[in-house]
């Protein structure tokens, strides 16, 4: 039986099958089951050679309690969270862009709420390792689905640019290339020009996460190459993706919640948008400017979602270009991203450049990580020597000043600390960031 360490704050994730295997994946259905109440469940995997044996075993898992399981097969986590939205649990069987041999699962309750370590997913881990269950009388169903074009009609609701727009979009060798393959054969003015969306869990071209700026080097020289409006960098499970403009160059996250946002409040007025508290100034200023409410959160999409619910928000935005849907059950779905950008570019005439260079007021360090030993210590530093500024711990140590603030967090996994700082001024950012890292790292 495996170790509780593949149970991480917002999903499972291991090696297989060192650390995640059948065994342990049969236990994991049968306590989400119990823990859940389940009488239907959705599952599915992506593109992963473990996918298969681990989503069966998941699957005898749930049934074993009596649960009714669809099975849809190979599918992005956007397209389980829409096909299990209105079951007790729905559960993606990915480990994201994690290489092989990892694996991992994602668990939802009904509504895609996620569970994480603060809402159950501790209490299934518990279940699963202690293995002790009470079998249902009555075995569970299965039976097969394929709600990818329905997943694709839902979300064409969203798009409303009528002007022919060329789109190259990456893949990454991911399980979201299937989702962008059966858009592009919809009548459209949409034209995909494909990059890596054929599914490969080797990642032959590069590692499926557009956090790395590296691995976006080939998807800007084919947006030059194809002279495309615009260009979409998908990460393994397709739940995040980043965008380059007809320059090829890349546009930060942050600066697309933003743009998003002026779509989402000329159709909702007055709205509740949540970004995430690394996110540029000029977010909360571009909602507050339309009439929004804008509201900051922690990082996290198991955070973001519950954030969303309780806030009554429409729609949220992260650095990592995670961007949240209410109407796709305040979940993740990339193509509602791309089509609201598009609805921007149409009603503007504008190309996606254009319509973000307002945006680029302020100068960002990215996010900055650095390898510590005691991470409380060192934010607790950092706050007496910024104790003049205005300090928040809703996440790690966020400090703002008139004209530059900076947030430091530790990683939920790994021994690092991440800096993101911003300022008026490039020379200021920079001033103000060598000054912390110098304290980060001593």
């Amino acid at each position: 039986m495996s170790s509780k360490d593949i149970f991480k704050a917002y999903d499972v994730r291991g090696a297989y099958p060192a650390k995640l295997n059948e065994s342990i994946a049969r236990a994991i259905g049968r306590a989400t089951a119990d823990l859940l109440g389940c009488q239907e469940a959705l599952v599915g995997h992506d593109m992963r050679g473990s996918g298969v044996p681990l989503s069966e075993a998941l699957i005898d898992g749930l049934r074993e309690q009596g649960v009714d399981v669809t099975s849809i097969g190979l599918a992005s986590s956007p397209l389980i969270y829409y096909a299990g939205r209105d079951y007790d649990s729905a559960i993606c069987v990915t480990a994201s862009h994690n290489p092989p041999p990892d694996n991992g699962m994602k668990i939802c309750g009904r509504g895609a709420l996620p569970i994480g370590s603060a809402n159950g997913l501790m209490e299934i881990a518990e279940k699963a390792l202690a293995g002790s269950f009470v079998k249902a009388t009555t075995r569970g169903t299965r039976r097969q689905a394929t709600p990818r074009e329905e997943f694709i009609s839902f979300s064409l609701e969203s798009l409303h640019a009528t002007r022919p727009v060329r789109v190259v979009v990456d893949g990454g060798n991911g399980i979201g290339g299937l989702d962008y393959l059966a858009l592009a054969e919809r009548d459209t003015p949409l034209e995909i020009l494909p990059l890596y969306l054929d599914a490969d869990d080797s990642f032959p071209n590069h590692e499926p996460n557009p956090l790395k700026f590296e691995t976006l080097r080939d998807l800007q020289a084919e947006v030059l190459r194809q002279q495309a409006d615009l260009g979409l960098a998908l990460d393994g499970d397709a739940d995040r993706c980043f965008f380059i403009d007809e320059r090829g160059e890349i546009i930060s996250a942050d600066l697309i919640t933003a743009l998003i946002a002026s779509d989402v409040l000329a159709e909702k007025p007055g709205a509740t948008i949540l970004y995430d508290l690394r996110s540029s100034r000029i977010v909360p200023e571009t909602i507050r400017s339309l009439g929004g409410r804008a509201v900051e959160c922690r990082v996290g999409h198991a955070f973001i979602k519950k954030a969303l619910r309780d806030e009554g928000g429409t729609f949220a935005g992260e650095l990592s270009g995670h961007f949240y849907f209410e109407e796709s059950s305040f979940a993740e779905n990339t193509l509602l991203a791309l089509f609201r950008v598009l609805n921007i570019l149409d009603k503007r005439g504008e190309t996606l450049s254009q319509a973000t260079a307002p945006l680029r007021k302020y100068h960002s360090s990215g996010e900055i990580n650095s390898q510590v030993e005691d991470g409380q210590a060192i934010m607790q530093a950092l706050a007496k020597a910024y104790a003049d500024g205005e300090a928040s711990w809703l996440d790690g140590l966020k400090i703002k000043y008139e004209d530059w603030w900076f947030n430091v967090r530790p990683s939920n996994t790994e021994p690092y600390l991440r800096l993101v700082l911003e300022a008026t001024s490039a020379e200021e950012m920079n001033r103000r960031k060598n000054e912390i890292l110098a304290v980060i790292r001593g």
